[in-house]
């Protein structure tokens, strides 16, 4: 696979230290780090792990932590997001230093940038995850690890400005709708999400094709009938709801994706009401695909990102990190012959030229 494909041995040169940073007070009792405002020129060149001008850099397996390792990466591989970590204002104590999520992930970003290394350790984060009960040496599933460590950094960046931002950067946006068959009375909720949990199959049990397809099926409007039925406010009339089974299974269709994305041409005129400027940002490029191999229950994780400075992609495999060709990552389209094939779990888009 891509993991032993053309790896790179880029010079690395060191970056903006952590201590460029922050300052410290005078009297020396006590080292209050905050971080320093900088004007949007600065922002622009600091795109954290993004640029890969020091060489890519991996991080050790500290014990199936294959998971967290991927979702770091593509975390630090966002320079929209780095920029956004880079301005947090530091705690103050000791104590709030070791349990704030973010700041041990400025950290660890400042300490791959001046490694000479080919991975560190990120022992510390570790550390601090723990201390939220997201231990080591328990497998994971990537997507409840990503909003576990998303809400963590949200929740933990007390920049209210900041937090918009981070929230703008990952929240998906979409508008749930009801309409009773009997009355035709419209109930109109919108709603966040962070993924969107596409199907593999469409309603007749058919195996989907694309990812085109699962979309389409993700947003086509569902008959709800029998005990499916919901409460229709106007009618007064209300039914019990479908409980989901809670069998956990790994599914390896093989399922094309594209690496851009265009949602004006998945969306029904009915379902979107945008207008021409909004259709204009509605277009996404492919950033990272989160693979898996194994089963459910057990198997390893890694992680292929497109770098947004070269626009060449990397397989980010613990502390191995290589570029790797768009043939290799369409290798996790999966194969519906094996179970232990590496197959793309989680599918990270970004809209192109986000403001």
């Amino acid at each position: 696979m891509g993991q032993t494909i053309g790896c790179q041995q880029n010079s690395r040169k060191s970056e903006l230290s952590l201590n460029q940073s922050m300052r410290k007070e005078e009297d020396g009792e006590v080292h209050r780090e905050e971080g320093v405002e900088r004007n949007d020129q600065q922002l622009r060149t600091l795109r954290g792990v993004a640029d890969l001008n020091n060489g890519a850099v991996g991080l050790y397996n500290m014990g199936l932590s294959c998971c967290l390792n991927s979702l770091l990466q593509v975390f630090f591989m966002n320079m929209y997001f780095t920029v956004i970590l880079r301005r947090i204002r530091v705690p103050v104590g000791h104590a709030e230093r070791r349990k704030s999520v973010p700041y041990q992930m400025l950290l660890l970003l400042e300490q791959m940038q001046r490694s000479k290394q080919r991975a560190v350790y990120p022992q510390e984060l570790v550390r601090c995850l723990a201390l939220h009960n997201l231990k080591l040496f328990v497998q994971y599933d990537a997507a409840q690890l990503f909003l576990s460590l998303w809400n963590l950094i949200k929740s933990q960046i007390t920049d209210r400005v900041l937090a918009d931002h981070l929230t703008r950067l990952y929240t998906i946006r979409v508008q749930e709708y009801l309409v009773c068959q009997k009355c035709s009375f419209e109930t109109r909720r919108d709603s966040s999400m962070l993924t969107l949990p596409l199907p593999m199959v469409n309603s007749s049990s058919q195996r989907l094709k694309t990812l085109e397809d699962s979309l389409h099926c993700f947003f086509q409007p569902e008959q709800l009938t029998d005990t499916n039925m919901c409460l229709c406010e106007q009618c007064e009339q209300k039914t019990s709801c479908l409980q989901n089974s809670t069998r956990t299974q790994k599914i390896s269709y093989a399922l094309p994706f594209p690496q851009s994305l265009d949602f004006n041409q998945i969306l029904t005129q009915e379902q979107c009401h945008t207008n021409a400027k909004e259709k204009a940002d509605w277009q996404y490029d492919l950033f990272g695909v989160v693979a898996h191999s194994g089963l459910a229950s057990f198997g390893h994780y890694c992680a292929y990102i497109r770098s947004l400075t070269d626009c060449k992609w990397y397989c980010f495999n613990d502390s191995s990190v290589c570029q790797v060709s768009w043939d290799d990552v369409k290798c996790t389209y999966g194969n519906s012959h094996s179970h232990w094939g590496e197959t793309a779990y989680l599918l990270v888009y970004m809209r192109k030229n986000p403001q």
